[in-house]
């Protein structure tokens, strides 16, 4: 019993941490937004950017990942692969993530030094869904980071029983 109730949390973070990271990936590529000032037109859209690109091409990966490893049957010897694949994977939520939101604080407020200003007054939907994006995609760090230390439980686990 003990063993069906480990396996469904596992499944349930993972299909948490998948829905996390498709959300994130559908609110960055829907963010666009038109602006215009006189005769100054503006369009915000996550394109423009490498870094929101990055996010947008990791938080895909660990989306399909996600889904795969839903189907993954728990006799397969893959288990044991995935503790490695999920810790790759949190490594590249991390710095997706840390890249986005560098970016994200810069169009929010600026940077004077560099005489960048903050474009969140002019386009705020497209911030807001920009905010919406990465908190999704927080949530789905957090979530491998829990997922992370259960895999690295299931395969160490079993072998610190063999030892004693």
């Amino acid at each position: 019993m003990v063993k069906l109730t480990q396996r469904l949390g596992g499944l349930v973070l993972r299909f948490a941490a998948f829905c996390a990271a498709l959300g994130a990936v559908i609110a960055m590529i829907t963010s666009r937004e038109r602006s215009s000032f006189f005769v100054l037109s503006l369009v915000a859209k996550y394109s423009d950017l490498a870094a929101f690109k990055y996010f947008v091409i990791a938080n895909a990966i660990v989306s399909v990942y996600s889904f795969l490893v839903l189907f993954l049957p728990k006799e397969s010897l893959l288990w044991k692969f995935v503790v490695v694949l999920d810790l790759i994977v949190t490594m590249l939520l991390t710095s997706s993530l840390s890249a986005a939101v560098a970016v994200a604080q810069v169009g929010k407020r600026g940077n004077a030094n560099a005489g960048w200003l903050p474009i969140c007054g002019q386009v705020p939907r497209f911030c807001d869904q920009i905010t919406g994006a990465l908190i999704a995609g927080l949530v789905a760090l957090v979530l491998y980071v829990f997922l992370l230390i259960v895999s690295i439980h299931h395969v160490v686990d079993p072998f610190l029983l063999r030892k004693s």
